[in-house]
């Protein structure tokens, strides 16, 4: 009797298949229920703010809404944007019927150790480029006016809590559920990671075609960088380092965060300099990944084994003779023990005599 081979592990974007529990549908109403919930939560989210701004006497914009301001409006924005998070991991858990964790890497969980790595190569090489941009001149002549510390401090305080969330609620959705839900159904990563970058553009508006390619390229950068390394680590170190520097370059300049510009609006020379740090930081992850070689599968569930034969003979194998009907039983001839004397008591000892207890 052969023993059938162990399933092949899975890489990340196939992850939706370690579930003994997976069905085709569970992907597609997953993503119904991602979206629906995120927009409920959002809606809630702004409208609580909403009211309490009014109540606290903040002045309306044009369109009747609470202006809080550069910072605390960004920070709400911001904060929109990172309660994808809890809403796409509780869709893990109770639609994908596996472990919340199995969207961060391979092994279960988020592996730090390997994102700091990532965060120390990503911060000098988009500096770089981001160094490059600054120096390019500004759009209609405009020139940089310098907000002060007193923006400047808390505003990037800010930054460095919430653009974080932001990112990884980001990538989370992007390159974590939507790449593995297109990869319950294919095989290729190819084609689980690029309908996530084209919809990661189309999320962030249509500016200019130079910006919507740009986003297209972040998109795909990461989703290769989160399947080659097993894990959405170093997408994630990549969106939060490039969009620190983005937020604090704009909070440094006087109503710079009140912009409503984003990568979507791009011009060619900025979106040149953008691509080539995003494919500096890729070679530069490939590189460390050679050096500190990471977990890139993982082990596939296993198939339900037959039902145990509990108290049941084993059929009889072909060329070799059926067991004997007295199999269990003593061997024909074997003389049995005798019977106790007294069946309640056992059998009696000869040394024990006849004499009543006293």
């Amino acid at each position: 009797m052969t023993t059938p081979p162990p399933p092949e592990p899975l890489p990340y974007h196939r992850l939706a298949r370690l579930s003994v529990h997976h069905r085709w549908w569970r992907p597609l109403v997953g993503t119904l229920v991602v979206a629906v919930v995120y927009m409920i939560v959002v809606a809630v989210l702004y409208g609580v703010a909403d009211e309490w701004g009014s109540r606290q006497g903040y002045p309306e914009d044009r369109d009747g809404f609470v202006e809080f301001g550069p910072v605390p409006g960004t920070a709400l924005d911001l904060l929109a944007l990172a309660v994808g998070i809890p809403v796409v991991l509780l869709a893990v858990c109770w639609i994908g019927q596996r472990p919340a964790g199995t969207l961060s890497s391979v092994t279960g969980r988020l592996r730090w150790r390997w994102l700091a790595r990532c965060a120390l190569t990503a911060v000098p090489v988009l500096a770089l480029a981001t160094g490059g941009m600054i120096l390019l001149p500004g759009d209609h002549g405009e020139e940089f006016r310098w907000a002060g510390w007193t923006v400047f401090g808390p505003a990037l305080a800010m930054l460095f809590v919430l653009v974080p969330l932001q990112a990884a609620a980001e990538e989370y959705v992007f390159r974590g559920w939507l790449t593995q839900a297109v990869g319950s159904w294919v095989r290729s990563p190819w084609f689980a990671l690029l309908p996530q970058a084209v919809l990661f553009a189309a999320a962030h508006g249509w500016g200019t075609p130079w910006g919507f390619a740009d986003l297209v390229v972040f998109g795909a950068a990461a989703g290769w960088l989160t399947w080659r390394t097993g894990g959405l680590e170093a997408s994630v170190v990549l969106h939060t380092v490039n969009n620190l520097f983005a937020f604090a370059g704009m909070a440094a300049t006087v109503d710079g965060l009140r912009s409503d510009e984003t990568a979507a609006d791009a011009t060619w020379p900025l979106v040149a300099l953008d691509v080539a740090g995003i494919a500096l930081y890729t070679a530069s992850v490939v590189w460390l990944l050679r050096r500190r070689p990471q977990v890139r599968t993982a082990p596939a569930p296993l198939p339900p084994g037959p039902p145990p034969a509990f108290a049941t003979p084993y059929p009889p194998v072909a060329g070799f003779p059926a067991p004997p009907p007295w199999a269990g039983r003593p061997a024909p001839g074997t003389p049995e023990p005798p019977a106790p004397r007294d069946p309640g008591r056992g059998e009696i000892p000869p040394w024990s005599g006849t004499g009543s207890a006293r």
